[in-house]
């Protein structure tokens, strides 16, 4: 399938100068949706991980339907303040500000294996303040997988030495 057709482009959104590539048109759309979470899982076929982390929202999105067609955990990953039990907590930059992600303390294993499924690499910096937290919690993030990533923005170099992983690349 080609998912570039099912991917409708917004010029300047969020910010003027910004191409935003909307993939809702892509989730309206049963064939499509279920051949991306399709293309995704095949991505990670034969990796070893014990659970799917997913930050919030997108990633919720991708990251649910894989970790139940593979009979894995799904840690989701949220914004500050909107987990309810103990949390361990890492501020990061992103394109356009800054932002924190919370994830439970007792969702990570010291010594388990995660992936991170997501919609987007862009500069990478959401990535990487997961796989920076899972592994101060003890825990090993096995690959980074994008449904689209965004080359131009170098998230692959904030990303070097993490196994990543795009179905999309633009």
């Amino acid at each position: 399938m080609d998912f570039k057709k099912s991917i409708r482009e917004i010029q300047d959104f969020p910010i003027k100068g910004v191409l935003f590539r909307d993939i809702t048109t892509l989730l309206k759309d049963a064939a499509a949706l279920r051949a991306g979470i399709d293309a995704m899982m095949k991505v990670v076929e034969g990796l070893e991980f014990d659970a799917i982390l997913g930050p919030e929202s997108r990633g919720f999105i991708f990251g649910m339907p894989m970790a139940y067609a593979l009979n894995k955990g799904f840690i989701p990953v949220r914004k500050a303040g909107k987990l309810p039990a103990e949390v361990a907590s890492k501020a990061y930059a992103l394109e356009y500000g800054t932002a924190t992600i919370e994830i439970h303390r007792d969702a990570i294993v010291p010594g388990g294996k995660y992936i991170i499924a997501d919609d987007l690499l862009a500069t990478g910096g959401t990535a990487k303040a997961i796989i920076d937290l899972v592994q101060e919690m003890g825990g090993q993030v096995v690959s980074s997988l994008f449904f689209i990533e965004l080359a131009g923005l170098n998230g692959r170099e904030i990303l070097r030495g993490q196994d990543v992983r795009s179905v999309l690349v633009y």
